[in-house]
């Protein structure tokens, strides 16, 4: 049975894990603790996609000290050739008496084929210990991983009352330095950013990370083909796509991809959420952070497309029937449609307030 010493050491593995952000997709986080006699070991975690996994840097650390021992990990051991060799041939070939596991991997692969192998060696394993902080942990990889299509977050800046930009346009800046810095790193962990052709028309954005990690991939949802060839958004350092329509001038296209960007032409008048998604997810894009305008958060809440929001509301009131709001598209005919949100986790950035949420949609069944 889990105890609190198991739940110490658990979370451990969870900071440990969380070292790899942004560095590891289309790969779970995960981190790794070996224990003797009350004593840490070994310890480690998965640094980047292809290295080795957080199990084998514990075990190299621990050494003969592994024999007997228990070990930690937030994510059940694989047990199938990779980019890697299993991690459970390595557990059983190093001595390991128990082993204690924050969830199950979801992937087909493995899917408790790697607890089932450890116990049919004799090895005691504990499953589910702070089950519920390592699915968060991994909500990316295990949607896409069942799914094959992004782990969607909607990001959102905006005013005490809903404005996302003055009836000019202004909208630099309506948070505070520490919200920024918060999406500069929430940027360096997702694969790639997207905005809509409007974002791009009145920011004119570089959605970079600023030098808080790793650059995403950057993306724009431009049906019309209105967003320059030189905005900023396209400058080279990473893959950068548009999503557009046959609408779009082909002039436009062609000196989009001598700029070396990749263009997806969708079937319809508008590009379908779905349809994206699905493209990218063939990319290899695990987590895809949407940071607007309206219209395009609209679209992927219309879709049921969203899997969490982080909107950070500024304490400033802008007014206006003309000022942009946060979410606009079709929107809703009555309460009963409205989306609803779950889990709501609510805190303080500065003078700015963060609310972190994930939406239920009803027609979804979920």
């Amino acid at each position: 049975m889990a105890n609190a010493k198991d739940e110490f050491f658990m979370k451990l593995c969870l900071r440990l894990a969380m070292k790899g952000k942004g560095f590891v997709s289309p790969n779970p986080l995960v981190g790794a603790v070996i224990v003797k006699e009350g004593e840490i070991v070994g310890k480690g975690f998965h640094p980047r996609f292809g290295a080795p996994h957080a199990e084998v840097f514990a075990l190299r650390e621990a050494g003969k000290k592994a024999r007997g021992a228990t070990l930690y990990v937030n994510l059940e051991p694989c047990c199938h050739y990779g980019k890697t060799p299993p991690c459970t041939k390595a557990i059983i070939e190093a001595g390991i008496k128990r082993v204690v596991i924050g969830m199950i991997d979801p992937n087909p692969i493995v899917n408790g084929k790697g607890i089932e192998e450890l116990r049919g060696k004799g090895i005691e394993v504990e499953v589910g210990v702070l089950e519920e902080k390592a699915r968060k942990l991994n909500e990316a990889y295990a949607k896409f991983i069942k799914e094959r299509v992004p782990f969607v977050i909607l990001k959102m800046a905006q005013s005490l009352d809903g404005k996302i930009a003055t009836k000019s346009g202004e909208s630099k800046w309506i948070t505070g330095e520490k919200a920024r810095r918060f999406v500069h790193k929430l940027r360096s962990e997702c694969d790639a950013v997207l905005v809509g052709a409007n974002t791009v028309l009145l920011d004119n954005p570089s959605l970079t990370a600023h030098g808080m990690g790793r650059d995403p991939k950057r993306i724009v949802l431009d049906g019309k083909g209105r967003v320059p060839p030189d905005a900023e958004v396209f400058r080279s350092g990473v893959e950068r796509f548009v999503f557009t329509t046959k609408f779009s001038p082909s002039n436009w296209r062609k000196a989009l991809e001598e700029r070396g960007v990749e263009v997806i032409v969708r079937e319809g008048e508008e590009v379908d959420i779905k349809g994206l998604l699905e493209e990218l997810g063939k990319r290899g894009i695990a987590s895809l952070l949407v940071e607007g305008g309206g219209e395009t958060a609209g679209a992927f809440l219309e879709a049921g497309m969203v899997d969490k929001i982080l909107f950070f509301v500024a304490p400033i009131i802008i007014g206006g029937r003309e000022a942009k709001t946060s979410v606009e598209g079709k929107g809703c005919q009555n309460l009963q449609e409205a989306v609803k949100l779950n889990y709501l986790n609510i805190r303080k950035l500065g003078n700015d307030i963060l609310i972190e949420a994930y939406p239920h949609y009803v027609h979804r069944n979920n």
